[in-house]
């Protein structure tokens, strides 16, 4: 098979650069990276917030090769910031939203954590797994009735990932 093997997939050498950037001499404002052991999972979040910022004229990306881990983004901005200076800025967003993304993920689990384990303390020495309130659990482990009623061992759609 013609594929690599999965180390080398996103494991740089010793000699290896993880970004390249290429200034275009034909463009104002503009610059090419190539970024290497990455995928269109990282490009197209790149892109995407370039593309909201206000100083950015232009972004895309483009993966050459199915087998080749890198991919090429191009930018050109409207000259106030440098195409760096605006990669930069959107990987700082970028991982601030993932942070704000994991840290309410880690809290909503947290809280359906302390759910069941109420439920469970309700329902000591018994083998109801509903908590003692009789009614099903489905199948994110949140209990209610066919209805959707917001009794109190029932979570509602704005408690569970609320953001």
């Amino acid at each position: 098979m013609n594929a690599l093997n999965r180390f080398e997939l996103y494991v740089l050498e010793e000699d290896e650069k993880p970004v390249e950037v290429t200034e275009d001499t034909k463009i104002p404002n503009a610059a090419t990276f190539k970024i290497v052991k990455q995928d269109h999972t990282l490009a197209n979040l790149l892109r995407s917030e370039l593309l909201a910022a206000p100083t950015t004229l232009f972004a895309g990306y483009v993966a050459p090769h199915p087998l080749q881990p890198h991919f090429l983004l191009k930018i050109q901005t409207d000259g106030t910031i440098s195409p760096r200076e605006a990669v930069e800025g959107s990987a700082r967003r970028l991982i601030g939203k993932l942070t704000t993304l994991e840290a309410k993920f880690k809290r909503e689990f947290a809280f359906k954590g302390a759910d069941v384990a109420a439920g469970g303390a309700a329902n000591a020495g018994g083998n109801d797994p509903t908590g003692g309130m009789g009614m099903g659990v489905d199948a994110y482990g949140t209990t209610g009735g066919m209805g959707g009623s917001n009794d109190a061992g029932a979570w509602s759609s704005k408690d569970y990932l609320d953001f």
